[in-house]
């Protein structure tokens, strides 16, 4: 167990920048916006080599609900020193285009 020493904190930071950055590349198939400044991350946690995403989708009838954590999940598998991923797909609270980052709403034409 990690006794959270700043070295430890930095790691973490560093690993939490790289999975953003990673979901920044994964893309809404109905909307041209990646998932993460369309709103649909609700938290990245990083403990050591165990990276845990929890996300939501637009719906839960959303085409790709079968697929997209799966994506995710393999995604972000490939950044060096991460040995467990867990994606978590929560429904609460549900998305709203709210949750859109204001480049994303203007990306999608909403603003």
């Amino acid at each position: 167990m990690s006794d959270d020493s700043p070295l430890d904190n930095l790691n973490n930071d560093s690993t939490r920048a790289l999975v953003t950055e990673v979901l920044r590349t994964v893309y809404d198939p109905e909307l041209p916006v990646n998932i993460y400044d369309l709103g649909l991350i609700y938290g990245i946690d990083v403990d050591g080599d165990t990276v845990t995403v929890r996300m939501t989708l637009t719906s839960p009838a959303c085409p790709v609900a079968e697929t997209m954590p799966g994506e995710v999940e393999s995604r972000i598998r490939e950044i060096e020193g991460v040995a467990n991923v867990r994606v978590e797909l929560v429904w609460d609270p549900p998305w709203t285009p709210e949750k859109m980052s204001e480049a994303a709403r203007l990306e999608a034409g909403l603003m």
